[in-house]
């Protein structure tokens, strides 16, 4: 399985208009090679490095996405409608939805992590990551991951 945007590159930095600096659009993002027994992805973006790389602390999530649909080739940049069926969990800004890089200090990296998972996760009401990522256990396929960074200024 693969994740990939024709906006960065891996380990590449991402662009600004993705960023607190810039337009905070979300990135498009490209899904390939999703294995055939998949009855639904989920899309986990996290930053490991809060506050500094040099001495991180927490994981600050990003976006939160769930149930999309196995046959989904990806979302657009600047997403206004999600996939059918696909749900939202909450980011660390309390809310759902992208929002996007905005490090307090130093390059950070930011990983978007695609998991095909066996089921449709139907019990859950805006989960958090860790929520998220427990319910999966046992069910993930595959996973596959894109990492871009960031600095300000």
């Amino acid at each position: 399985m693969r994740i990939t945007s024709p906006t960065f590159d891996h380990l590449a930095e991402i662009p600004r208009t993705h960023t607190c600096d810039g337009e905070d659009r979300s990135p498009r993002l490209d899904f390939a090679a999703v294995p055939a027994g998949a009855q639904s992805l989920a899309l986990i973006v996290h930053d490991p490095d809060v506050p500094s790389p040099t001495a991180p602390k927490r994981i600050w999530v990003h976006w939160v996405l769930y149930n999309l649909p196995p046959d989904c080739a990806g979302l657009p940049e600047a997403v206004a409608q999600l996939p059918a069926g696909t749900r939202e969990g909450l980011n660390d800004w309390k809310r759902t939805g992208y929002g996007g890089p905005c490090p307090p200090q130093g390059r950070h990296r930011y990983f978007h992590t695609l998991y095909a998972l066996d089921c449709v996760l139907t019990q859950l009401n805006h989960p958090t990551k860790a929520l998220l990522e427990q319910t999966m256990q046992g069910h993930i396929l595959a996973q596959a991951e894109l990492v871009g960074t960031y600095q300000r200024g």
